[in-house]
C-alpha cells in the first residue's frame, strides 16, 4: 500500500476523533504494508522490538478501533486465530492448506448468489465470502524437493 493510502487512513481516524498514538499509527503502518493477513500477535512480534511496552491487548484494541471506522476486516477461519485484512474492498481469498498462507485475488462478486440465497431461503443476506484452498508455490516446492 502506498504512503498516500497510510495518510488517507490516519486522517480518517483523526476525523472519527481517534488519537493518533505513536502505537496505533506502527499498527495501522504494519498492517498497510503487509499482505500476508497477519494475526494480531503476529503484529505484535513484529513491533515489540520498536515498542517493547506495548501489549497484545493494546494490538488488539487498535485493530477493534480500526474495524470500528472501517479500515480493517476481521477474517476468522473456525478455531484459529483472527487475521486482519487492510483491503477492504469486495475480493476473495485463496488459503494454503499447508501453511496457512491467505492471498488476495479478485473476481467479480457473485451477487446473484446473494439474490438467490435470498429467494430459495427467505433470508435477509447481508453478504457472503469464498475462500479457494489449495497449496501456495512454497510448499508445492517443499514438497517436490522432499520426495
Amino acid at each position: 500500500m502506498s504512503e498516500q493510502k497510510l495518510q488517507e487512513a490516519l486522517a480518517q481516524l483523526k476525523n472519527s476523533g481517534v488519537r493518533i498514538t505513536p502505537q496505533r499509527h506502527a499498527v495501522l503502518e504494519y498492517l498497510m504494508h503487509t499482505m500476508n493477513h497477519p494475526t494480531a500477535d503476529d503484529i505484535y512480534k513484529a513491533l515489540e522490538g520498536k515498542f517493547p511496552n506495548m501489549s497484545v491487548a493494546t494490538v488488539y484494541n487498535n485493530l477493534r478501533v480500526f474495524q470500528e471506522i472501517g479500515l480493517v476486516r476481521e477474517l476468522t477461519y473456525g478455531d484459529s486465530s483472527s487475521r486482519f485484512d487492510c483491503n477492504t474492498s469486495k475480493h476473495y481469498h485463496i488459503i494454503c492448506d499447508s501453511c496457512g498462507k491467505i492471498v488476495d485475488f479478485h473476481y467479480p462478486t457473485l451477487d446473484e448468489v446473494e439474490q438467490l440465497a435470498e429467494q430459495v431461503t427467505g433470508f435477509d443476506v447481508s453478504h457472503h465470502r469464498m475462500e479457494v484452498y489449495g497449496t501456495c508455490d512454497e510448499c508445492q516446492t517443499k514438497l517436490q524437493t522432499s520426495h
